[in-house]
């Protein structure tokens, strides 16, 4: 049994078909347990009062919209040395969810920062690095319905993903680059003095298990939808050429 056999359509339907379920029930018990408890069981903070739960919608989404991207990238990789279209296929559907954690991630980052910062936003390393991050999201979104040819499509695409990569992992390591800046520190770190204290970070856990589940709900749900499309274009170009 080798892992490539997934890249087989067939095979990817058949076992997608038996994930989803449990990928989207997982999804939204986390979800929903997470959010529950981080808003209405935990404090408030001593310096950042009632905003600080912010940190259960933003701290998630803004893992997955750089998390998104390198799985887009590793997906790009297998494409351009494998050639599996499921793989390609993966990676557009993977775009416009990414994307929307991009700018679940700016909003929420936004609302946050206004009381604590004054300003609804700044050139802060971070937040500019994620801004340049949603827009190459857009720009691989629009280059996808830009080329017609499919495979052409596929590589224009794999190639935006690699140089865009950069711009993800800016956006995660961006405060440790560079010492200035608005934004804190990572929320969740091996350093037991910059992690959050543990009444925020284990339903803040519960949250981000959701998070990577709904990713995994929407990705599967669109990679199958992206195979369908595939398939009916197809059997459109046999009838035409028939």
């Amino acid at each position: 049994m080798s892992i490539w056999e997934y890249a087989n359509p067939k095979k990817f339907m058949e076992t997608s078909s038996i994930a989803l379920p449990w990928a989207t029930g997982g999804a939204l018990l986390c979800l929903i347990v997470g959010l529950v408890w981080g808003f209405f069981f935990t404090p408030d903070d001593y310096k950042q009062g009632s905003t600080v739960k912010i940190i259960y919608l933003h701290v998630p989404s803004a893992l997955m919209a750089i998390n998104a991207w390198l799985m887009m990238l590793a997906a790009s990789l297998i494409w351009l040395v494998r050639r599996h279209h499921v793989s390609a296929l993966a990676a557009k559907a993977a775009g416009p969810v990414g994307l929307t954690f991009t700018l679940v991630a700016l909003v929420t980052g936004a609302v946050w920062g206004q009381p604590m910062w004054g300003t609804w936003w700044a050139w802060d390393p971070r937040l500019t690095s994620f801004l340049i991050l949603a827009l190459f999201y857009l720009g691989y979104i629009a280059l996808w319905q830009a080329v017609e040819n499919p495979d052409t499509a596929a590589d224009l695409t794999s190639v935006l993903c690699i140089v865009g990569s950069v711009f993800a992992v800016l956006s995660r390591y961006a405060v440790n680059f560079w010492n200035q800046g608005l934004h804190q520190g990572a929320s969740l770190s091996l350093d037991k003095e910059e992690n959050v204290a543990d009444v925020f970070y284990f339903p803040l856990l519960v949250c981000i298990a959701g998070f990577v589940l709904l990713f995994l709900t929407l990705v599967l749900l669109r990679t199958r939808t992206e195979i369908r499309v595939r398939r009916v274009q197809a059997l459109l170009a046999r009838e035409r050429m028939a």
